[in-house]
């Protein structure tokens, strides 16, 4: 059961231990942020060349869309560390954070 305390992180990572993910392996987790403009969306993909194994920059409905994927580990501890960096490169070009995702693979029975 969930405590009414837990953060989204918190909440992602348990339903995915629940799915049956497997955490042992190194993974690429999605950063996701949108920016008023591509320039911006742009100026702050490349404060992440060489930590990241794919930056897209895309207009969305909601602006310039960010999506920067980075290998590691799906911990608690390195997601957070990750997202306050990802926040200091962002914010200062008036983008917003969107959270974070990473696929998972379904088995089959």
């Amino acid at each position: 059961m969930s405590s009414p305390y837990e953060d989204i992180s918190s909440t992602v990572l348990r339903r995915m231990k629940e799915g049956g993910f497997d955490f042992a392996q190194i993974h690429p987790i999605e950063f996701y942020a949108v920016f008023p403009d591509e320039e911006r969306a742009r100026r702050a993909a490349g404060k992440f060349r060489g930590e990241s194994i794919n930056t897209q920059v895309r207009e969305s409905d909601e602006g310039w869309q960010l999506e920067l994927s980075k290998l590691m580990f799906a911990t608690y501890g390195g997601i957070g560390e990750f997202e306050h960096d990802f926040e200091l490169a962002v914010s200062p070009l008036g983008g917003q954070i969107q959270g974070w995702g990473v696929k998972q693979e379904r088995l089959l029975a």
